[in-house]
């Protein structure tokens, strides 16, 4: 046997064992009946979404956000699909807010065992539409948010010698996406927290999972953001966010994340899609870089319009959007939440 024969056997034996060795961490499949959950962004698209199926699964679920009248129609659909949510506001981006959110909760509800930070923005258009405020306000929702739920509530946890968390970040944490440098700066620095944070809580008992979703229909587009040729990006955008065949249903994400969850997974990538591009990338990232070239400058809208400025998603309709061609997002707006306000 070779050298480079037995290093892959040793690298194949180490893998095993290191998979062996999680699973016995993770323990039997999870139970969400009566464990305190709590899902920021919960108020509407893929986290109300989380909220309905941890409901039904019998999880007491508190959720979050900004705008009471949002949380208000949230509890009521969630709570017709179990018991009645704990609904609280609270601006994740400020951690004094964070820290009194999880001591109701805690009040309320009891100690926190699981904690899916699942809310999120985006940003969409060319980098030259893009400031600094941009890339601020993604790091403080994704990257600093996450941190700040996970400092509220992990020091409980390591004490009762348990818990979990999910960081639902995105194929933007993996692939670099042109019109959403932002967007893909603050996710891959949630994917790297997230990764190491599980190697350094696995001893204190605290399984920590994260999500790379794809493409989903959950109806965010309206509450996006768009910059440049506003109307022409909402329009591809939109269109995406509703092929079939390219996107997963926001059922099925919330089901398999809350599966990842239950089996203690490392990662979960999200619909066959996200795992053919994330496996070219790591395979042929010199292919895949220039095919992403290629789309920003041929398929994506130039920059000009507001330049600069920025108009939600429910400002920046056409002929394109709304229309038969993203009936699937629409239709999914409607049912979560997110026609509502901003």
């Amino acid at each position: 046997m070779n050298a480079v024969a037995k290093t892959a056997l040793v690298l194949a034996g180490a893998g095993v064992g290191t998979w062996l060795l999680t699973r016995a961490r993770a323990g039997k499949q999870f139970d969400f009946r009566g464990k305190v959950t709590i899902v920021t962004g919960g108020s509407r698209g893929l986290g109300l979404v989380l909220a309905r199926e941890l409901t039904h699964r019998g999880a007491r679920v508190a959720i979050c956000a900004r705008n009471d009248e949002d949380l208000e129609r949230a509890a009521a659909d969630v709570a017709t699909h179990g018991a009645l949510p704990l609904a609280v506001p609270c601006d994740i981006k400020q951690e004094d807010d964070v820290r009194r959110f999880v001591g109701a909760v805690e009040d309320r509800l009891g100690p926190v065992d699981v904690l899916i930070n699942n809310a999120g923005t985006i940003s969409v258009g060319p980098l030259d539409t893009m400031t600094r405020q941009d890339y601020e306000d993604a790091m403080a929702t994704h990257f600093w948010a996450s941190y700040n739920f996970i400092e509220a509530v992990r020091h409980s946890m390591r004490h009762r010698g348990a818990g979990r968390i999910v960081n639902v970040t995105s194929i933007g944490g993996k692939v670099g996406v042109p019109h959403l440098v932002p967007y893909c700066a603050s996710k891959f620095a949630q994917v790297g927290y997230s990764h190491a944070l599980r190697a350094e809580l696995a001893q204190y008992g605290i399984i920590v999972t994260t999500i790379c979703p794809g493409l989903m229909r959950t109806g965010s587009p309206p509450n996006a953001l768009f910059k440049g040729q506003h109307r022409k990006e909402y329009a591809w955008f939109t269109i995406s966010d509703s092929l079939p065949l390219l996107t997963l249903s926001a059922e099925s994400a919330a089901r398999q994340i809350l599966e990842a969850c239950a089996r203690g997974d490392a990662e979960a990538v999200l619909g066959l899609p996200t795992q053919v591009a994330v496996t070219l990338f790591n395979l042929f990232p010199n292919l895949a870089s220039e095919l992403n070239s290629l789309i920003s400058h041929y398929l994506l809208p130039g920059p000009g319009g507001i330049g600069t400025e920025h108009r939600l998603g429910r400002d920046s309709t056409s002929a394109l959007a709304p229309s038969l061609l993203t009936a699937a997002t629409d239709a999914a707006a409607r049912r979560n939440n997110e026609q509502g306000g901003a």
